[in-house]
């Protein structure tokens, strides 16, 4: 690719993906290949943290490029605000052409675990509600009510219903597959596929895996969080890794396409997920305050996530050990596109860290959690600090002004959060910095400083 040429952008994102789940990030089972071979040419970020781990206010900081409270996306059933200049809006005016493919979460308003009161979960998203793109389209706002693991349908960008019949990843791919029959080759694309896959099928209360997945991954071997804690793990996790593999074989149709086309080297491909699952083994304690399944907490298990940037300036078969959020993928494509947004997105271009820029630049990741508790996390390269807002449901509010000391884990002694240190003695130095540490990112994020108590 020239140097002159903008790339073309692919973000790939999918749906409660642990790390652990990929080859080039540990997972002992040839589950990922193509992903693999992807981190091989490109960059891999070993330390890939979400920035809130809930399906809705995560895609609204996609985005945006703003936290989710500042957008009040702060819990599920919340539209996206329509006053907010979006990622599709800054890259359709620099000449970009975009696809948006698959789940989209944020164009329904209502209480949670209610009917919406503006109700676009099973019918076409008007224009309107769309985050500013005006091109190829084949989305429904949450997924996993018009579809299962096989069979379902979307709409398209003239709110015409497309039917699908098949395991639910191949149909999400064919569909973005059809873009390429149409697009404008004189410009460069954008497109998103928002995969649903690894998430749980709520309606079934079950992970759905292509059919032969328990006994395809019978000889899978448990993370070992999930192997001492418990949760419904033991039983799910076949059908989790063949969602996983499903995946990978749908990014392998993709990347053959752009082989295809001819244009895989003028392509940049973006491979993430929007949280991970715990497998019901965490924010099982006290200070739940509204509810949770498999998501919704400060720890590894829903905080990191895969993060593969394969094209265009990220290549090498890097590895990047520095802790990133993926807040920063919205600035990040903008800029492989040229748009240089400034502060009025959050986060950083992903090259910068990649390319060491800044020697002053520091090894943490903020996340707010919300549904499960109100809850705020800084995750350094060593350590783990969280808080939550007693007495508060994290469903109803988005924010608190009291907070108090909820976990604290030292990563190079405990990788799997095991034992919680917060009332440790020997560990109070360290906890006060990382709460002065956190309450600095509050102040920067939501424009206030709230109160950290024992």
């Amino acid at each position: 690719m020239s140097t002159t040429k903008r790339p073309n952008i692919i973000f790939y994102f999918t749906d409660q993906q642990r790390a652990d789940t990929c080859g080039c990030f540990g997972q002992p089972l040839n589950i990922t290949p193509v992903l693999d071979e992807l981190s091989q040419e490109g960059v891999k970020f070993n330390k890939a943290f979400s920035p809130q781990p809930v399906c809705g206010p995560c895609r609204a900081l996609f985005q945006t490029g703003k936290y989710a409270t500042d957008t009040n996306c702060f819990r599920n059933n919340k539209m996206l605000p329509k006053d907010v200049k979006t990622l599709a809006n800054y890259i359709e005016e620099a000449g970009y052409e975009t696809a948006y493919i698959g789940k989209w979460h944020l164009a329904s308003e209502g209480e949670l675990e209610k009917k919406p009161t503006i109700d676009h979960t099973v019918t076409a998203i008007p224009k309107e509600f769309r985050g500013g793109y005006t091109g190829f389209w084949r989305a429904a706002d949450v997924l996993e009510f018009t579809s299962h693991g096989y069979d379902g349908f979307v709409f398209d960008e003239n709110n015409n219903r497309v039917d699908f019949k098949g395991y639910r990843p191949d149909c999400i791919t064919d569909l973005a597959l059809d873009f390429f029959k149409e697009r404008d080759k004189s410009k460069p694309f954008f497109m998103t596929i928002s995969q649903i896959e690894p998430h749980h099928q709520n309606d079934h209360a079950h992970y759905e895996g292509p059919n032969g997945s328990k006994e395809k991954y019978k000889n899978f071997t448990l993370p070992h969080d999930l192997a001492v804690l418990g949760g419904n793990a033991a039983e799910e996790y076949p059908d989790y890794l063949g969602q996983v593999a499903s995946l990978d074989e749908n990014l392998g149709r993709l990347v053959a396409k752009l082989k295809e086309e001819g244009i895989y080297d003028d392509t940049v491909i973006i491979f993430a997920s929007d949280h991970g699952s715990h497998f019901k083994t965490r924010n099982t304690d006290a200070h739940l305050n509204g509810y949770d399944d498999y998501k919704r907490s400060c720890h590894d298990a829903a905080l990191r996530v895969p993060l593969v940037i394969a094209g265009g300036p990220f290549k090498g078969g890097l590895t990047s050990e520095h802790v990133v959020s993926t807040d920063s993928l919205p600035k990040t494509i903008l800029a492989l596109a040229g748009v240089d947004v400034g502060d009025k997105m959050i986060g950083e271009n992903l090259l910068d860290v990649v390319q060491e820029k800044d020697p002053n630049r520091k090894e943490e990741a903020f996340a707010q959690i919300s549904e499960s508790r109100i809850g705020r996390c800084i995750r350094t390269d060593k350590f783990m600090y969280s808080v939550y807002a007693p007495g508060v449901n994290g469903g109803e509010k988005g924010s608190a002004d009291l907070y108090r000391d909820d976990f604290l884990y030292d990563l190079d002694l405990d990788p799997y959060e095991l034992t919680n240190l917060i009332d440790n003695p020997k560990y109070t130095k360290i906890k006060l910095e990382l709460r002065e540490r956190l309450l600095n990112w509050i102040e920067k994020a939501e424009h206030y400083r709230p109160v950290i108590e024992d």
